[in-house]
């Protein structure tokens, strides 16, 4: 008994020691990831490396030119992703002299402009592009230019900006406008040129709560040299997306009764083109056929508010392969126990993921992964939810007394063989499991404390 003991404080102290380590890890991260890159400033305008990156766009970019067919250099409006838009003396090439991240490219001749027919609707702080030249062609410049009259009139944005590499550079034009704006780049000189991956950063619409308030499990860091611990911060939640596997490591949101509403739920799955260029992006059929729902992470219901805020539930980087037992019954059995807990006053914090690989589906047998390898099948699904009164400074109410729900649940047919209650377990065992740190933003002293508990709390 004593030498039991002994065992168990050794294991206490060694997650005292896991948990400050983990903060000093993080903290080194973010240090890193703020060191100061090579930046040329040209008359408001910055030129950055391809392999730097910032933050997400709120709209559906950035366009990737990869969807439209455009063949000549003729006057066309086309139809591409984000919208309508106007080629002049330009096309989406798709040769091999086309530089470019994915099938195609817009390649301009001459004084020829690529211009959106349709406007931001909440302004734009940002906007960037990669260009290059075409070929052998000569050095071109070009121009980015707005527009906060739906097109009847142009002004510049920053300066000029010089292509002299059939490498893609990037360039990210500061636009601080705060309502409608459009945006045409106009080719002004030299060589044919190259343009891809144009994305504009739109001003968020206002917060509710802060999707990640009590930490980062895993450290995830926004920088594309990790692209298995990549940070994703929506207005709907956060993530950290795991190109590897092709789904998200973790799922983080907060829930209340402000985030809901009376939406539709749109059953619009379609790929997550925030993603950066290289990195897997999973598509809506790379589920067909394979004994394997989509599996929201954050559910369609936790986010009713608005279209747009349920739409963003249906990218794919907010979907796991789920055996449909579990999706349809033991998952959905304590999404909607949230839900009453919800309705009871209360505000939840939850972090959601999946873990390990070998999954059994309705087709039965085990299956590692699907999409030709591509999206692994998780061996087992996992949640934490933090409980807590309505409130602000989420993070300094939580207490000893703090209600944690923490599930670990197989990702098979037979998982609802068992109501969910049963895959109850401590944050601490599963800490050991996934090598994460939860509730790092809440005090060790309480982390200590509600950690190490199993829940017992009802659970209906």
């Amino acid at each position: 008994m004593q030498q039991h003991i002994h065992m168990l404080a050794i294991r206490n102290a060694f997650m005292q020691i896991n948990k400050i380590l983990f903060s000093l890890f993080s903290i080194v991260l973010l240090f890193v990831s703020c060191d100061k890159q090579d930046i040329d400033f040209v008359n408001n305008t910055i030129i950055l490396s391809p392999t730097e990156v910032g933050p997400l766009s709120a709209n559906k970019f950035p366009e990737r030119f990869d969807a439209g067919t455009k063949i000549d250099f003729t006057a066309e409006d086309i139809s591409l992703p984000t919208g309508m838009w106007r080629l002049e003396d330009a096309l989406l090439g798709s040769t091999a002299a086309d530089v470019k991240f994915g099938s195609k490219s817009v390649r301009i001749q001459n004084n020829g402009t690529l211009t959106m027919n349709f406007d931001i609707p909440n302004g734009a702080t940002s906007v960037s592009l990669y260009y290059a030249k075409y070929g052998a062609e000569a050095n071109s410049s070009f121009q980015l230019w707005s527009s906060v009259n739906a097109g009847s009139t142009w002004q510049q944005v920053g300066g000029d900006i010089t292509a002299s590499t059939s490498t893609l550079t990037k360039a990210t034009f500061i636009t601080p406008f705060p309502g409608l704006v459009r945006f045409q780049v106009r080719k002004i000189s030299g060589g044919i040129l190259n343009i891809d991956f144009m994305d504009i950063q739109e001003n968020p619409p206002a917060a509710i709560d802060n999707n990640m308030a009590l930490g980062n499990p895993s450290a995830a860091i926004a920088n594309i040299s990790y692209p298995d611990n990549y940070l994703m911060v929506k207005h709907q939640f956060v993530l950290s997306y795991n190109s590897s596997k092709g789904t998200a490591n973790w799922v983080s949101w907060n829930v209340s009764p402000e985030w809901n509403g009376t939406a539709s739920r749109c059953d619009c799955f379609e790929p997550d083109n925030k993603l950066p260029a290289g990195f897997f992006m999973a598509y809506t059929t790379d589920y067909s056929n394979t004994g394997f729902d989509r599996g929201h992470q954050c559910p369609s219901a936790d986010r009713d508010k608005t279209n747009a805020d349920n739409a963003a539930t249906f990218l794919m980087t907010n979907i796991i392969p789920q055996a449909p037992n579990l999706n349809q019954v033991t998952w959905a059995n304590i999404e909607n126990y949230c839900r009453t807990l919800i309705n009871n006053g209360n505000e939840l914090y939850v972090i959601s993921g999946g873990s390990g690989a070998g999954g059994t589906g309705s087709l039965g047998g085990v299956t590692n992964n699907i999409s030709l390898g591509r999206i692994t099948v998780p061996s087992h699904c996992w949640k934490v939810i933090v409980i807590l009164p309505l409130g602000t400074n989420d993070a300094t109410r939580v207490t000893t007394s703090t209600r944690v729900i923490t599930v670990y649940m197989p990702n098979t047919q037979t998982v609802s063989s068992q109501p969910w209650g049963n895959y109850r377990l401590s944050v601490d065992a599963l800490e050991s499991i996934l090598g994460y740190n939860f509730l790092s933003n809440v005090p060790v002293s309480i982390q200590n404390v509600i950690e190490t508990n199993v829940d017992n709390g009802p659970t209906q």
